[in-house]
């Protein structure tokens, strides 16, 4: 399996995340899932689909949380996004404080979605159930 990186698929700012890294992903290195579906119920334990405030990210049989997933995702785009390598010099239960409190408050400030996002036409390859 590619690397796969899990999303809370109803959260605005979560999908707006899905597409930046969609956008620059010139490799096509990741596929994306929401934690609420079939995809998720397949590769990660239940305790990791029902806490939605994390993204996961899946890379080599290993999964990452918050901050961690966010850094390794960043960073393997290439290109400018490499320099995400510096936030791991920040201990990760710092990161993942600020973490944490942004993903606590994300409906309220970015709103969410009544159902998971579809994908475009474009984005089919990228996206799985």
């Amino acid at each position: 399996m590619r690397n796969v990186v899990f999303f809370d698929g109803i959260c605005h700012l979560c999908n707006g995340f899905v597409d930046a890294v969609i956008i620059r992903d010139k490799q096509h290195s990741y596929l994306f899932a929401p934690l609420q579906g079939t995809t998720a119920e397949e590769l990660l334990p239940e305790k990791d689909r029902t806490d939605l405030n994390s993204v996961v990210y899946y890379e080599a049989g290993k999964l990452y949380y918050r901050s961690a997933a966010i850094l390794k995702i960043l960073s393997g785009l290439g290109g400018i996004y490499k320099l995400a390598v510096i936030g791991w010099i920040i201990p990760g239960p710092l990161r993942d404080i600020l973490y944490n409190l942004i993903a606590k408050n994300r409906y309220a400030w970015f709103g969410q979605r009544d159902f998971c996002r579809l994908p475009t036409k474009e984005e089919r390859s990228y996206l799985l159930e």
